[in-house]
């Protein structure tokens, strides 16, 4: 199985090292380079194949939230932001700059390792502590999301995406093949004029696209 290419960007000589040992000691990951800040990373993920680039948002020269946004636009690889941050504003910032997941460094090293493969799989990921502040977040707003543009099955499958459940998962819920379910969730985001699970989970949760 070729391996999951993996750079690293992030300010502190000690989270560098320790995420490239987690996953160097691990035969399903590579890790390609290491950036001390987003311009670095922004650089190797331009000369260096990657799949997946975890990004710290606080680092010098060129923040994570940026470079995610140039990392995203040259399509240079799969941003997962990795931080210690869970302010609304830089969730929403770095997922509008086309950030896959938003983790908090807080997690064990498997739950990180799962994480970067969902997002190489394609799933995009939140973490648990971000829900929250989405939530409390949609409770301070009038914006609403359009329940109008979906069948009841859309809207269960949407309320399913929103929970972090995968394809596999939804399907195995609902007592629907996951074909089905890639079907639904393509017509789903056409209809909400969403571009990718999460922008849809963060619309359903907040009512803002």
């Amino acid at each position: 199985m070729e391996k999951i290419k993996v750079i690293i960007a992030d300010d502190s000589d000690f989270v560098r090292d320790g995420m490239r040992i987690i996953l160097d000691v691990d035969d399903e990951f590579e890790v390609t380079g290491c950036a001390a800040n987003g311009k670095e990373a922004l650089i190797l993920a331009a000369a260096r194949t990657a799949d997946v680039i975890l990004m710290d948002i606080q680092m010098p020269v060129m923040d994570g939230i940026e470079a995610t946004g140039e990392i995203v636009r040259q399509n240079l690889g799969k941003v997962l932001i990795l931080t210690t941050f869970d302010d609304y504003d830089l969730v929403n910032k770095a997922l509008q700059n086309g950030a896959k997941g938003y983790l908090i460094k807080n997690h064990a090293p498997e739950t990180l390792k799962q994480m970067i493969k969902s997002i190489h799989q394609g799933v995009n990921v939140l973490d648990e502590k971000v829900f929250a502040q989405l939530t409390d977040h949609v409770l301070q707003t009038h914006a609403v999301f359009d329940t109008s543009l979906l069948t009841a099955r859309e809207l269960d499958i949407v309320k399913e995406i929103a929970d972090g459940l995968t394809n596999r998962e939804i399907a195995e819920k609902l007592f629907i093949s996951e074909g089905t379910i890639k079907n639904h969730i393509s017509t789903i985001l056409d209809k909400c004029e969403c571009s990718h699970r999460t922008q849809l989970a963060v619309y359903y949760l907040t009512g803002k696209r």
